[in-house]
């Protein structure tokens, strides 16, 4: 219901925080990233490492700030009155309303032009469709093999190795080595790209790393190649690129199904801890062997109630000794062929669960056949071996008392080998 206080069609009403909100979101969606060529004016260096100042030219200015981790970064000390062009992200300082500008890189002016150049490839290459998210892939959680692309002399190659050797020793890295910088770098990642594609398309490996330390705009150029990114795009694997710190961004970045923010990281997204698996392992297998004892307490519990249920008369004997027969081979043919498929599952990740389960079967195996011999001892049969003899009347009731006899009554005797047919005849005087 409208406000009887504003007539119809009245601007909305919003509250400060949500409006500087909304004019942040709007402004990140329309500009950035965005680059900004300007003097600086106005600077200064706080305690904490964090950088302030202003852009201006002869028609405007705009506040900027640096924070300490990428004013780190900087081949350079700023200066004011320095002309200068500055990359980042326009946004608004909500708890004063105003724009400002999140630098993340700054270059005395002359790199303009490297800028724009990257400007118009990323506009034509994602209006081709190659940034889209449709065409990413997720990364495995658990690939047969790593490819990874780096120069041989690369802090980038230490950094992946070692984050793969403490996460996941036992997932192999095949390494094609391209230098990272220069005129020849394009075609020499290309190259590498295509030889693990080759590895990949064998099933020897399931994810790429495509990695480079940080640099200046120039440094990392090679990877703002056209034909690197469509080489990118065609890879038959998900690919990782982890190229610069955190603030930079290559057209490799925007091909990639996934982007690192450093080499490290893009090791450390391709590859799940091995302790992660081993726990999941060892929680799977608790959950197995739990699920072997119920079946075999269902099945001696089963056993059971067939031996309560077994009559002295043969008949009955016979049809129950058919059942049980039955439905041991039923289960022990059910969990030999689950207990297989669950050994063969782990047996991948881990072997010694694998010999385990059959270790496991084996014992159970030879519980169910101690306790269907200890069933075959109750047969009566056995009893009859021994001389003893079933006797029953005409309605095939069995005779256990004299009293439930009476002179001429027809009864049959079941012996080891056979029947007799008897009558009862009175007692003797005595």
């Amino acid at each position: 219901m409208s406000d009887p206080a504003f007539p119809a069609g009245s601007p909305r009403i919003w509250q400060v925080g949500a409006l500087c909100r909304a004019v942040a979101d709007s402004l990140d969606a329309r500009f950035n990233p965005v680059a900004v060529r300007g003097e600086i004016t106005g600077f200064s260096r706080a305690a904490s490492g964090h950088l302030y100042f202003s852009l201006k030219d002869a028609t405007g200015q705009i506040r900027c700030a640096m924070f300490r981790r990428a004013a780190s970064l900087l081949e350079f000390a700023p200066q004011g009155g320095e002309l200068v062009e500055v990359f980042g992200r326009l946004g608004v300082y909500e708890a004063r309303g105003d724009l400002q500008l999140i630098v993340e890189s700054i270059s005395r002016a002359g790199q303009g032009a490297l800028f724009e150049q990257f400007l118009r490839l990323k506009a034509r290459l994602e209006s081709e469709g190659l940034f889209d998210a449709a065409r990413k892939r997720p990364i495995p959680s658990l690939p047969r093999g790593i490819g990874l692309v780096t120069s041989r002399g690369a802090a980038a190659l230490h950094d992946v190795m070692t984050a793969m050797q403490r996460r996941a020793p036992h997932v192999p890295v095949v390494f094609a080595p391209a230098s990272v910088q220069g005129s020849q770098s394009p075609a020499e990642l290309i190259a590498a790209l295509r030889a693990l594609y080759g590895q990949a398309e064998k099933g020897l490996i399931d994810v790429i790393l495509l990695v480079r330390g940080g640099g200046s705009m120039e440094d990392l150029w090679s990877f703002n190649d056209e034909w690197l990114a469509r080489c990118i795009v065609e890879s038959p694997v998900p690919l990782v690129c982890g190229v610069g710190h955190e603030t930079d961004f290559t057209i490799a970045d925007f091909c990639a199904d996934l982007r690192a923010p450093t080499p490290t990281a893009a090791a450390e997204l391709a590859a799940r801890p091995r302790d992660a698996w081993m726990s999941d392992l060892q929680a799977a297998a608790a959950q197995l062997q739990r699920a072997v004892h119920r079946r075999l307490d269902v099945a001696a519990q089963r056993t059971d109630q067939a031996a309560a249920r077994l009559g002295r008369p043969l008949g009955r004997l016979a049809a129950q000794e058919i059942r049980l027969g039955r439905s041991a081979h039923r289960l022990r043919h059910a969990l030999q062929l689950r207990l297989e498929r669950e050994a063969h599952r782990f047996a991948v990740l881990a072997p010694q669960v694998a010999s385990a389960v059959r270790t496991r079967l084996e014992q159970d195996g030879r519980l169910l056949d101690r306790a269907q011999l200890r069933l075959e001892l109750l047969d009566p049969k056995l009893v009859l071996q021994r001389g003893y003899a079933l006797l029953e009347d005409a309605d095939g009731r069995a005779v256990t008392s004299v009293g439930a006899t009476h002179p001429g009554q027809r009864i049959k005797a079941s012996l080891a080998d056979g029947t007799v047919d008897l009558t009862v005849t009175p007692p003797a005087l005595i």
